[in-house]
């Protein structure tokens, strides 16, 4: 319309609209011009209803803190021990030295600062499973967290990343059968020794040997089931290791199993890594005979397991109540019974750290080594002596064995109950790759007993010698010994297995053949 308005103007102009509009006006006439008219008024939505905002509704909320990266790792300076009356074989130089040369000097080259540690920690949850490495050795450290005071403050998540890495883990109804085989196996069998157990208590009212043997005989069956939980169920390759102290008494006989020659009265000790560690020992026994005469110190909680539990009153192992006024008691009383048995082998157990190693257990150790003034160790938690000279001061034995022992697949500075637990080894078929035993033997003539303050400052040194092995363990990844088996926990013949139900089956035979008789005479 523009257009038409100023072409009517023009012709106005000129003559009073005489003259007509050509073809070229009339297009123009027909073609829209616009540009001098203002733009056109948009319609603008309307404003929002006024609203109290959520900072005026709501308190402040409290940013949280700033996240302070760990300490670095500072390792205790290791002092010359003193020598005493007992030798102790050191790591050869040549090794020594090629194993410094192949690993960091110190163990905060793996994490330097907290970004790292994030960084390890997102890329090990954001990855599968089988993209994480399987850890070892002083590297593994790294993908946990830093090494602070023996423990690995990493998180969580990778902790149980490093741990599925481990072994791969078995499909879901795989695992489902063998938790359903393990618990059918375990449950009947445990169930049946109970029977036998209740069926002969009355012995001891009869005979004092009859009810040993019996009791010798149900404890030997309860041993065969735990190496035969093993063997089905968590096969594992073990290497023995050991100093000139046991040469000739760990032997490997041809159908690859391990014999020990320890004697019939022994007190065995070792380092509590994880809650299986009673199993292999329990397996030691076994290749040495006498699985039926071990005698288990234990914590007295455990005493109230169901079945379980009742069945180890009945082996007479000894339960403390890390209450030396209760426990002398136990210990004088179970040691005088030991005594009392000469023509009867015992071996005794007992883990002098009292627990197994944690976070929490070596901040208790740390307390107790701050009182007493001792050197704490950097992977073992620190002993105490109490019990220990209690039974090796009033048992007659003379030998002290000493196992120093060791997981595959526990990083330096890792905790093993992180890494493998007793469903993880059973029901998921992920145990440990290897278990590492060091062994050394200390004759009890040469062990001051005379007085107790003496004897744990001489069980502190062993100890900080353990610390040392398990030191070069994590460096070069095995023990070093003059003697060396490699082996693994299984029977001598699977029919052995049969001995832990052949007393109830005779007493359902027997009682089947009575009743037909008791028939046939009606």
């Amino acid at each position: 319309m523009c257009t038409v308005v100023r072409t009517v103007r023009r012709m106005a102009r000129k003559g009073g609209g005489q003259r007509g509009i050509s073809t070229a006006e009339w297009r123009r006439m027909r073609r829209p011009d616009c540009s001098n008219q203002p733009p056109p008024i948009q319609s603008q939505p309307p404003p929002p209803p006024t609203r109290v905002s959520r900072a005026r509704r709501d308190p402040p909320i409290a940013k949280p803190p700033t996240a302070i990266p760990p300490p670095p790792f500072t390792p205790r300076p290791m002092a010359p021990l003193a020598s005493d009356s007992v030798e102790f074989v050191p790591m050869s130089s040549s090794t020594s030295s090629a194993a410094s040369a192949d690993t960091p000097s110190s163990p905060t080259s793996l994490v330097s600062s907290s970004s790292q540690l994030s960084r390890v920690s997102s890329e090990l949850s954001s990855s599968s499973i089988s993209s994480v490495p399987t850890l070892n050795g002083s590297s593994s450290a790294g993908a946990g967290g830093s090494v602070v005071n023996g423990g690995l403050n990493g998180s969580v998540l990778a902790k149980r990343h490093i741990a599925a890495s481990l072994k791969p883990k078995q499909p879901k109804m795989f695992q489902a059968v063998r938790f359903v085989s393990f618990v059918f196996y375990f449950t009947t069998a445990v169930l049946t020794i109970n029977f036998t157990q209740l069926i002969g208590w009355p012995l001891r009212l009869i005979s004092k040997d009859w009810s040993h043997a019996w009791v010798d005989y149900t404890k030997q069956s309860f041993g065969l089931v735990v190496t035969t939980m093993t063997q089905w169920w968590s096969p594992t390759p073990v290497h023995v290791v050991g100093d000139h102290s046991v040469a000739g008494l760990i032997v490997r006989t041809e159908d690859g199993r391990i014999e020990t020659k320890f004697g019939e009265k022994a007190v065995l000790i070792a380092n509590h890594q994880i809650y299986s560690d009673w199993l292999y020992m329990w397996w030691i026994a076994y290749t040495g005979h006498v699985h039926g005469n071990i005698y288990i110190i234990l914590k007295e909680s455990l005493k109230n397991i169901p079945f379980v539990g009742w069945g180890m009153q009945y082996f007479r192992f000894i339960f403390l109540s890390r209450r030396w006024e209760k426990d002398e008691t136990r210990l004088h009383n179970a040691v005088t019974q030991i005594n009392e048995d000469v023509d009867w082998p015992a071996w005794v157990l007992i883990f002098p750290e009292g627990t197994n190693i944690t976070q929490s257990g070596i901040d208790k150790s740390h307390k107790y080594a701050q009182k007493f003034g001792y050197r704490e160790p950097q992977h073992l938690l620190l002993p105490r002596a109490r019990g220990l000279y209690y039974v090796l001061k009033h048992m007659n034995v003379p030998y002290l064995y000493d196992c120093t022992v060791a997981y595959e697949g526990v990083p330096r500075g890792g905790f093993g109950q992180d890494f493998f637990t007793l469903p993880s080894i059973y029901f998921e078929g992920r145990p440990p790759k290897s278990v590492n035993m060091h062994w050394r033997r200390f004759a009890r003539a040469a062990i001051p007993l005379e007085d107790e303050s003496e004897f744990e400052s001489w069980l502190q040194k062993r100890w900080l010698e353990k610390d040392a092995l398990l030191d070069s363990y994590y460096t070069n990844g095995h023990f070093d010994g003059e003697v060396l088996v490699d082996t693994e926990v299984k029977l001598k013949s699977v029919r052995e297995i049969l001995q832990v139900y052949a007393f109830p089956a005779t007493v359902a035979l027997a009682a089947n053949v009575a009743w037909r008789v008791w028939q046939l005479l009606r």
